[in-house]
């Protein structure tokens, strides 16, 4: 475990520098589009990772509730050491992930890029070239602070791409869906839903029972537009009651599937 900066001078613990980096310019990206989070509203935070989200809003915001699940052991020591330094006793964190139902799932953890682990390791490793397109845009559209990386020439990319995915290990994680945390914990509403969880954000929504939706005021989350989910995913969002939904590519995934989704009532 490291501790780094980031681009405020927030100082946040994280397994890889370099990465926190870029969290922290993903998750500046989710707050747009309407998504507003003010005092005392509830945060629910799915796929965590080090909890760049909640340390960002308990900076800001002295009287807010967030709830943060991460389920690979290593990432999660580091969530709760941000939550514990955060000084904000409803920073909550879980070792879980959410999913469709309670069961154990095996996750693949890649400890030389924590924010790619994932239960579907079959989307980077069976298609190597999305995988290396998306590393080469995160490159080009790099924080400032990474200028240098810009610098790199084009061959050297598939052998980046190629190490962050070396060493990975399979880890047995506990699932719970969104449901039966909110039964368990009695959430009476959620202003934010935030799901960013590579490749399982399907999965969440499946998770949430008819009677639930209701409590749910906005989300944001990342999708992995594979088999329609994008298009399937509005559809959803719109028999719920969100009327206002936008979706938005980063500059640095412009050559992958992945899209931000924001829906508000």
């Amino acid at each position: 475990m490291k501790k780094t900066f980031l681009s405020d001078k927030t100082p946040i613990y994280c397994l890889v520098p370099s990465e926190a980096f870029i969290l922290d310019d993903h998750i500046k990206g989710y707050l747009e589009h309407g998504i507003n989070v003010k005092e005392n509203d509830v945060v629910v935070d799915i796929g965590a990772n080090i909890g760049v989200l909640g340390v960002r809003l308990s900076k800001s915001l002295k009287s807010i509730s967030i709830h943060c699940f991460e389920p690979i052991p290593d990432i999660f020591n580091v969530l709760k050491k941000n939550s514990d330094y955060s000084n904000n006793k409803n920073f909550k964190v879980y070792q879980k992930g959410i999913g469709k139902k309670i069961e154990n799932k095996v996750f693949t953890y890649f400890p030389n890029s924590p924010a790619l682990s994932t239960a579907k390791p079959e989307m980077w490793k069976e298609n190597p070239k999305s995988f290396t397109d998306a590393v080469r845009g995160s490159i080009k559209n790099a924080p400032k602070k990474f200028w240098w990386a810009k610098l790199l020439p084009s061959f050297f990319i598939p052998f980046i791409a190629r190490r962050l995915l070396k060493n990975s290990q399979e880890i047995n994680c506990e699932i719970t869906t969104l449901s039966n945390f909110i039964k368990e914990e009695n959430i009476e509403k959620i202003d934010l839903l935030k799901i960013d969880c590579e490749g399982l954000e399907w999965n969440v929504l499946m998770g949430i029972t008819e009677s639930d939706w209701h409590k749910i005021k906005s989300i944001v989350m990342e999708i992995h537009d594979i088999e329609d989910r994008l298009n399937n995913t509005i559809s959803l969002l719109k028999k719920y009651g969100f009327k206002n939904i936008k979706s938005e590519q980063e500059l640095a995934l412009k050559d992958t599937k992945l899209i931000n989704l924001y829906a508000t009532r």
